[in-house]
């Protein structure tokens, strides 16, 4: 596992114009999760593990349906969004500061 870097997927937008998107991160994140690096994953994408909860909730209600799913997806949802923006706002800040 130490040449995954080789493997991983270039982010076109940063490819093409020098910016970051809002993605960038999360293929690292998940490999130093899977590494057991849990902190340097977070800090290399904070949405990481949120978004690991969105996944494991759509799984589960693939199988269960139950009462106020569809909100607490939403939920979910718009909680990711606004961690990703968030970080990606910070993220921005740094770089051109």
């Amino acid at each position: 596992m130490t040449n995954l870097q080789e493997y991983m997927l270039p982010c076109l937008n940063k490819t093409l114009f020098g910016i970051e998107c809002t993605g960038c991160g999360a293929q690292r994140a998940a490999v130093l999760l899977f590494q057991g690096e849990f902190s340097k994953a977070f800090f290399m994408y904070p949405a990481i593990y949120s978004l690991l909860v969105l996944l494991a909730f759509l799984l589960f209600n693939l199988f269960y349906k139950f009462r106020y799913d569809y909100s607490i997806k939403m939920g979910l949802i718009i909680f990711n969004a606004v961690i990703i923006a968030i970080a990606y706002i910070i993220k921005m800040i740094h770089i051109f500061n």
